[in-house]
């Protein structure tokens, strides 16, 4: 018996095998930026926790004079704004470096929606790279009117 020959795929099934591989990379794109975010906001926060152990030693036994309320007061200096972040990275505070990882916690499903509006641009959806980008600008403009 000879093998059966197939047929060269035709114009529509080569368009159809373009597409996949679009949409293929585009979720690969959205992956790789998701799963950084977690990853660099959790190294960044671990490194805040490690410099707050490091300058406070008193936060470090779970037992003993100190108390924990203390540390999640109200009170308590924690950078409130991008200017006072700044300040207090600068000056190598621990606090400073995780309200930075909370923060790169925060961005990272803002950045996968702008990737979106990348990708449905990458796709030629203009429709829907219009509706990404309305809600790319809500929540860019809900996090400025947070005061972030």
């Amino acid at each position: 018996m000879k093998p059966l020959k197939q047929a060269a795929p035709g114009e529509g099934e080569l368009a159809a095998l373009s597409m996949d591989h679009k949409a293929r990379r585009v979720e690969l794109a959205i992956s790789l930026v998701l799963r950084t975010g977690v990853v660099v906001s959790v190294v960044v926060i671990a490194v805040g926790l490690g410099l707050m152990f490091a300058h406070h030693s008193a936060y470090l036994p779970l037992r003993g004079d100190f108390s924990y309320r203390q540390l999640t007061s109200q009170a308590t200096p924690f950078p409130h704004s991008l200017a006072a972040l700044g300040r207090s990275i600068a000056a190598g505070q621990g606090r400073g470096v995780v309200v930075l990882g909370v923060f790169i916690l925060i961005l990272t499903p803002v950045l996968r929606v702008a990737v979106g509006v990348l990708s449905f641009v990458y796709e030629k959806d203009i429709a829907m790279a219009l509706v990404t980008l309305y809600v790319l600008a809500v929540l860019v403009g809900s996090l400025w009117l947070a005061g972030v």
